[in-house]
């Protein structure tokens, strides 16, 4: 694991924000008509890809922009509710000091992202490309690279959903699948990620030694 840059993901790979966004699934679900979800189904769901989850509620793509916007807003309404996932930044910290460089693409808004970091985790970024589709992160991680003068093959993208396995396919880009996102850990491993984390204090160790 020969990496200068370490790119991550946000929502349900540094912020643990799954539990906000189950619990506004339903009021977006009514907002927008698509088939809400019962608590029972959650397990089984969290094993689908963003795309099975729209196929199994009825969202036809065309509505993610207005359903991620209004989540993007219920979250800057409510960021109170919404942490970081425990030892996230003492892991930050351990990455920059051994001089990695540390990127983010984000779905989620810069505002939020920064928000919830807070002000000295937030400073140790380079770099922020938030606000895309989940769909649209390959050429947000290309945009990366190209600012930060870091090849390809030197950069590792940490993320937690299918989407983000296959924007780091689609960008050259290496993958670490984390052990406590959205998606399970057996969902990402279909798609064969280079490094696996079982705990966030696995990313800075593993790392570190590498």
């Amino acid at each position: 694991m020969d990496y200068r840059l370490i790119i991550f993901d946000f929502d349900g790979t540094l912020a643990d924000s799954f539990p906000f966004f189950a619990g506004v699934f339903n009021q977006l679900a009514a907002r927008h008509g698509f088939r809400p979800i019962d608590a029972a189904e959650v397990p089984a769901l969290r094993q689908r890809s963003p795309r099975e989850l729209m196929e199994h509620v009825g969202m036809p793509r065309w509505k993610l922009p207005l359903v991620a916007k209004d989540f993007i807003a219920l979250m800057r309404q409510n960021q109170h509710q919404v942490q970081l996932f425990d030892g996230v930044p003492r892991m930050l910290r351990d990455l920059a000091e051994a001089d990695l460089q540390l990127a983010i693409v984000s779905s989620n808004a810069e505002d939020n992202v920064r928000q919830v970091l807070g002000r000295d985790a937030a400073a140790l970024f380079a770099s922020y490309e938030c606000g895309m589709s989940i769909f649209g992160k390959p050429a947000r991680l290309n945009k990366v690279l190209h600012q930060l003068g870091i090849p390809a093959a030197q950069a590792l993208y940490v993320g937690d959903q299918t989407t983000d396995a296959e924007a780091a396919r689609t960008a050259g880009v290496a993958f670490a699948a984390v052990a406590w996102g959205y998606g399970t850990i057996e969902s990402l491993r279909a798609h064969q990620p280079e490094v696996e984390f079982a705990t966030v204090a696995d990313i800075a160790r593993l790392l570190r030694a590498a």
